[in-house]
């Protein structure tokens, strides 16, 4: 069976090396992993040099859309890697739907749930602990502003890596953080949540669709910076006394959204409890540092498990730190 890979940022040519470093990054190692399987990569005529393995290059120069639209019924499964940002996965994936090619990846139903990050709470608050969080529309900034006497959180409903995610403690923090959401969602609503003390981590995990099974918690290095969320990278695994409670409500989460398949990264809160904040219905960036830790090659076992088949054992070997630096996502392996 033939197989389509694409991560959105290089398929578009973006310039912007900030934005591509993660998804170039991820686009080397999944091809590299499925170099074995009949694969095909997009790329984009303007993007930088991808390695690819064996995986054969297919340069595009149209519009990535209206290329899938063109194209996409030639391939019997594709894997996208692409930002919930602007609901971009959600199309994407729906139109690998549409269009009778199985998706190496979660559902456009479950992409859309993960993708608004209120639906995601909506979903599961009466299954995990979630962060609590409540819809604002930008009518009611005044309304929600008086209340504002501790520290929240601000953010996008459908954002990506930590961007306009602000922490606020007053009326007059609390407007400026939502003018700064309105200005990078096309929604009529933002998310204001709790803020909750604790580290940074997340859980990768495959699932077939019914179980899924942790592979890792790992580190994320997140930072201030007058009140914004900075993501600047990560380590795998974490050591923590709430590993096992982590994966526990990681996988529950994951198993309660019809429709996750494939990998998942599940973003949550390590305090004086666990938190879920989030979940991503795709690779993400602690991929990279994973796939050459475990005891199977996970491009390999990702494709599996949307066949319904997950690893029998899960072993990892040593901590690899990531970090963007400049244009490069540089992995750094812990002695």
């Amino acid at each position: 069976m033939n197989l389509l890979v694409f991560e959105y940022a290089t398929a578009l040519g973006v310039k912007d090396p900030s934005l591509t470093a993660e998804g170039q990054a991820m686009l080397n190692a999944i091809t590299n992993d499925l170099d074995g399987l009949d694969t095909n990569f997009i790329i984009s005529k303007d993007s930088v040099q991808v390695e690819g393995g064996n995986c054969r290059r297919v340069e595009i120069e149209q519009d990535l859309k209206k290329w899938l639209k063109n194209n996409i019924s030639f391939y019997d499964l594709c894997l996208p890697i692409a930002p919930e940002e602007n609901f971009i996965l959600f199309e994407l994936t729906s139109l690998i739907e549409k269009n009778g090619v199985q998706v190496v990846g979660s559902s456009s139903n479950a992409v859309n749930i993960c993708s608004d990050k209120f639906l995601t709470y909506q979903a599961l608050k009466e299954k995990v602990p979630v962060v609590p969080t409540r819809k604002v529309l930008w009518e009611q900034i005044d309304e929600y502003a008086n209340g504002i006497s501790d520290r929240y959180v601000v953010k996008p409903v459908d954002g990506v890596s930590c961007l306009a995610v602000q922490v606020v403690d007053s009326a007059e923090s609390f407007r400026d953080a939502a003018m700064h959401v309105k200005n990078v969602t096309n929604l009529p609503y933002f998310l204001l949540q709790d803020y909750v003390e604790g580290a940074s981590a997340s859980v990768s995990l495959l699932t077939n669709g019914k179980r899924a099974i942790p592979l890792s918690l790992n580190k994320q290095y997140n930072t201030q910076n007058n009140g914004s969320i900075i993501y600047d990278g990560g380590k795998v695994p974490m050591n923590h006394s709430k590993e096992n409670e982590a994966k526990k409500i990681a996988k529950k989460a994951v198993e309660s959204i019809k429709g996750l398949k494939g990998y998942v990264g599940v973003d949550l809160i390590l305090g004086d409890e666990v938190y879920l904040v989030e979940i991503n219905s795709r690779i993400t960036t602690p991929y990279v540092a994973l796939r050459q830790m475990l005891n199977f090659n996970l491009g390999e076992a990702i494709v599996e498990s949307v066949k319904g088949h997950l690893p029998e054992e899960v072993n990892i070997k040593g901590e690899i730190e990531f970090q963007k630096e400049a244009d490069n996502l540089q992995l750094k392996v812990i002695d």
